[in-house]
């Protein structure tokens, strides 16, 4: 079986680089922006005619929350033309796409924990522009698994967690915003989680959410980095609106994650238990 990573040198592209080794009968095939250009729809023709993959996971997009206000035409042709031209080809070769999408298509407003069939409502571009993504996929080939995914970290490039480990070596003192509710993931159990669907058997399509739980806001995030880290640096627990940011986020974008666990039999970790084996790895 052959399987192509866009993004593959992102977060969770180099996760499934680290455990592809354990999969001996799966050829992966990782592809940079700049080797597969999803922008680009000859260019992924091009790629696919020569791999024959039997999936594509789509770990590329454009993820600067901020940056995406300003340049909204990058953000909707990656996170949005580049996945339609992914699906359309994966279509064409008879491949399946499993794309990874975002929390930031809710509102945030709201204290249910969203299920898949939740009304979506993204209040910046970057959830616009992954929202569209999603809705051009299924459209494009509905032989499309879509994962949205929250607070997403691991060992590898700029995360929440590699951030923190950096200020608490820089200065003495942070404030951290209190009043914003998510699930931070472990990129690593992400990958693992595509795997069991890859190596599954009933192949069910459509949309499903994936984090680590419960709940927490990004202070107390920081408050359980500091702990198993044992820094001694000093964290104030501060309101968004005591931290303006060019993008709004979501308020509470907590995920009702029974239908991964039904379908696919995927059980996600608690976030401070999968936290403390990435920092292990980091340190």
């Amino acid at each position: 079986m052959k399987i192509i990573v866009t993004g593959g040198n992102g977060q969770l592209g180099n996760c499934i680089r680290k455990i592809s080794k354990t999969y001996p009968n799966i050829e992966f095939f990782f592809y940079s922006s700049s080797e597969l250009d999803i922008t680009n729809k000859l260019n992924v023709e091009e790629v696919f005619r020569q791999i024959q993959p039997k999936y594509c996971i789509n770990a590329a997009a454009y993820t600067a929350v901020d940056q995406a206000e300003k340049e909204p035409e990058k953000a909707m042709a990656i996170n949005e033309i580049g996945v339609g031209n992914l699906a359309s080809v994966c279509k064409h070769f008879g491949t399946v796409l499993i794309h990874i999408s975002t929390d930031y298509v809710f509102d945030g407003n709201t204290n249910i924990p969203y299920d898949e069939n939740a009304v979506t409502a993204p209040i910046g571009v970057y959830g616009k522009s992954k929202l569209l993504g999603e809705q051009l996929a299924t459209k494009e080939n509905p032989e499309t698994i879509i994962i949205r995914t929250s607070w997403l970290y691991s060992e590898f490039n700029k995360n929440f967690v590699n951030t923190m480990l950096n200020l608490f070596q820089q200065k003495e003192e942070l404030n951290i915003v209190n009043d914003q509710f998510g699930q931070p993931t472990n990129a690593n159990n992400l990958a693992e989680a595509i795997m069991t669907i890859i190596m599954s058997n009933n192949k069910k399509y459509g949309v499903f959410h994936f984090s680590n739980f419960p709940e927490t806001t990004w202070y107390q995030f920081a408050e359980k980095i500091k702990e198993i880290t044992n820094s001694k640096i000093i964290l104030n627990p501060i309101t968004t609106d005591q931290y303006p940011t060019p993008a709004k986020r979501p308020f509470r974008s907590t995920f009702n994650l029974e239908k991964i666990q039904n379908v696919y039999g995927v059980v996600p970790e608690n976030w401070t238990e999968s936290l403390e084996k990435c920092l292990k790895h980091i340190q």
